[in-house]
């Protein structure tokens, strides 16, 4: 057998405090073979990513390995200079990293920045190299790719950012791969064509892969081992099909009871939630960490320094476990029987909603076309939301979920069309020509915190602005209150107050936007992407948080997600789109079962676990005329879909379906149910 691509010896990592150094890595070991694919799970702050940036010697300021080894493909990099470490870099290992835009150069074009990667690693032209990021760049879903390589990284949306630097990282064919939370922008199409991509690449080259995520999903369908790491240890590690389905440390069992399942219905949309949080870094456990957590936690014996110690199961199954040889039942979850709020009257009236981006001239200045010539952000879109309802809007990126939200939130401006907000129009309304009382009433989570957190004010100080000037609180020691109430209420400890944001991690960044939009209890809340950068505990914390305000406060949640497992979960009403139209509307029962239209279908397919077969995804711009998904469509009718406007098709209770085929045609056509 030849010589493993990765091994990791007994790492000890820690970071300087103000009282000396913090251990936040402890005794991690793990070895990586050629085109092997391995995960690492758990929650944030769990070392994970510490662990990962250790592989390349990128310790942030204050980082140090204290002991242990790191080999990759031979080469120790604890004792490599910054010239070997640079030569081994993209060569030997590469890494995506979770947050793209700290990986791209802001002044360098995106085409310019690939051709760089290409020829720092591989021999050969410009030419060739330019070549080779075109055809990269189509292989991770990216349309329009000469336009794409003219681009600057502030030009890109997160998802196509994510795509890029996926593209840069696979152009160079590195031997091992490390890859940080690298789906987390992604809906589920594209994810599912940009992770085959990388597997096809590494059975190719014999490239190994680390994936670290909090999507258990996505590690569950593609990594052939997983390790699930806790206050900086590994405390189980085994198959996929060990981990997964037969987990034996509590802590394991803890993580994947709180996630939603795509194919599985419940009485209840609460999600099981971990009670607690992880110990501080830095804090002495003599035992298991996660003993005060845990359910089968026993005094006297898992608080105990022999508690940690590793226990070798059958099939390379290892667990650090003091009652790992006990047989543990998985404690059940209480699914109890839960009434959905009714919906009371109509909050959001949307009629014949579109727009279009006008091209500007050199000054900046828009000029004057014919709307009808334009493509589309939003095209023709018309529904409404009632008051205490959850509505899912899903579909993939560039599908003008996002553009809806902004239009909503008054941050864009419909380009035809009437939008009724408590029965205002705002179409044509910004938010700063708004009155203050819409403004309260309706806030926002953004998809990416980073852009709307001021990064010269403390956490504090950003949510007690919006408790002062949004939930009308005055005083200090009343807002104080607040805040830390919020806080809590995100699950986020009392100390961020004095943080500033880039001193967290992005999903604590995205937590505190949370709390921000929750300040003024408003009545109504758009959130996009809410919960993406989340991992599962803390997800299923913020999910019954909505739940909670949808019940008690009646509010009303336009809920943006690519994430189909939680939209079934949580969501009264789903909105399917593609292409800047609506493809289907319904509740989730109907949205999730056949008949469907053959879009949906394609995305649950893409967000199956196990599934590994998916649509081939086409990153050409969607059809001006007929329907939008003609092109990509395996019932379409040719000579009828791309040019005719498919009709409106509803039942009684109100699913609707925009598509030529009958509803007798929908049922023939379905290739997945609920029993594939």
């Amino acid at each position: 057998m030849s010589a493993p691509l990765l091994v990791v010896d007994n790492l000890h990592i820690a970071y300087r405090g103000d009282k000396g150094d913090v251990t936040v890595v402890k005794d991690f070991s793990l070895t990586l073979g050629s085109a092997e694919t391995y995960g690492l799970v758990g929650e944030s702050g769990s070392g994970k990513s510490t662990a990962a940036f250790a592989l390349l010697g990128y310790l942030a300021e204050g980082g140090r390995i204290v002991s242990g080894s790191i080999k990759v493909n031979g080469a120790e990099i604890t004792t490599l200079d910054e010239e070997g470490l640079r030569r081994l870099r993209g060569g030997d290992i590469a890494m995506v990293y979770q947050e793209p835009a700290s990986a791209l150069n802001p002044v360098l074009t995106i085409g310019r920045q690939l051709v760089e990667a290409r020829l720092a690693h591989r021999p050969g032209s410009k030419a060739q190299a330019l070549a080779d990021a075109a055809d990269m760049l189509t292989k991770v879903s990216i349309g329009d790719v000469q336009a794409m390589l003219r681009r600057y990284p502030h030009q890109l949306s997160g998802g196509q950012a994510q795509r890029v630097v996926i593209a840069m990282a696979l152009l160079a064919e590195p031997k091992l791969l490390v890859l940080d939370e690298p789906t987390t922008g992604l809906d589920a199409t594209v994810e599912a064509g940009v992770v085959d991509l990388i597997g096809e690449l590494a059975r190719k080259i014999g490239m190994g892969l680390l994936y670290i995520s909090h999507n258990l999903a996505l590690v569950g369908r593609i990594c052939e081992r997983v390790g699930v790491m806790y206050a900086g240890r590994v405390v189980e590690e085994g198959s996929t099909r060990d981990i997964f389905g037969r987990p034996r440390h509590p802590y394991t069992q803890a993580l994947i009871a709180c996630r939603p399942a795509v194919t599985e219905g419940t009485a209840s949309r609460r999600l099981t939630v971990i009670p607690g949080q992880p110990p501080a870094p830095g804090i002495h456990i003599e035992g298991c960490a996660f003993v005060p957590r845990c359910p089968h936690a026993v005094p006297g014996r898992c608080d105990q320094a022999a508690a940690i110690a590793v226990k070798t199961l059958a099939g390379n199954h290892f667990v650090r476990c003091a009652r790992a040889d006990d047989d543990l039942a998985i404690a059940a979850v209480a699914s109890e029987a839960e009434t959905r709020p009714l919906p009371g009257p109509e909050v959001i009236r949307i009629e014949h909603l579109s727009k279009a981006y006008l091209p500007r001239n050199a000054f900046g200045l828009a000029r004057r076309v014919d709307l009808a010539q334009l493509p589309k952000a939003n095209d023709d879109i018309s529904l409404s939301v009632r008051q205490s309802e959850i509505l899912s809007v899903v579909g993939e990126s560039g599908s003008g979920k996002s553009t809806l939200a902004r239009i909503l939130i008054g941050l864009e401006e419909a380009s035809e069309g009437r939008v009724l907000l408590l029965d205002q129009d705002v179409a044509r309304r910004r938010a700063w020509r708004r009155p203050r009382s819409l403004l309260r009433a309706l806030q926002m989570v953004f998809q990416n915190p980073d852009s709307t957190l001021n990064p010269s004010h403390k956490v504090g100080a950003i949510i007690g602005r919006a408790v002062k000037r949004l939930g009308q609180i005055q005083g200090r020691q009343a807002i104080t209150a607040r805040v830390d109430e919020l806080l809590a209420q995100v699950q986020l400890p009392q100390s961020f107050v004095g943080k500033y944001p880039h001193e967290l991690s992005g999903g604590q960044r995205q937590r505190v936007g949370i709390a921000r939009a929750f300040a003024g209890e408003p009545d109504i809340i758009i959130a996009d992407e809410p919960v993406s950068a989340l991992d599962v505990s803390v997800q299923a914390a913020i999910v019954n948080l909505l739940l909670d305000m949808q019940r008690e406060a009646g509010t009303t949640f336009v809920f943006i997600s690519h994430d189909l497992a939680l939209v079934r979960h949580i969501s009264d009403r789903v909105v399917v789109m593609f292409g800047g139209r609506i493809m289907e509307i319904g509740r989730p029962a109907e949205i999730f079962a056949p008949p469907y239209h053959p879009y949906t279908e394609a995305l649950l397919q893409a967000a199956r676990e196990g599934r590994r077969k998916v649509p081939a995804f086409d990153p050409a711009p969607p059809p001006r005329t007929g329907c939008r998904y003609a092109g990509r469509c395996p019932r379409r009718i040719d000579g009828l879909c791309e040019i005719k406007e498919p009709p409106r098709q509803a039942t009684p209770d109100g699913h609707v379906i925009f598509c030529h085929l009958s509803w007798e045609q929908f049922g023939a056509a379905q290739t997945f149910s609920e029993g594939d």
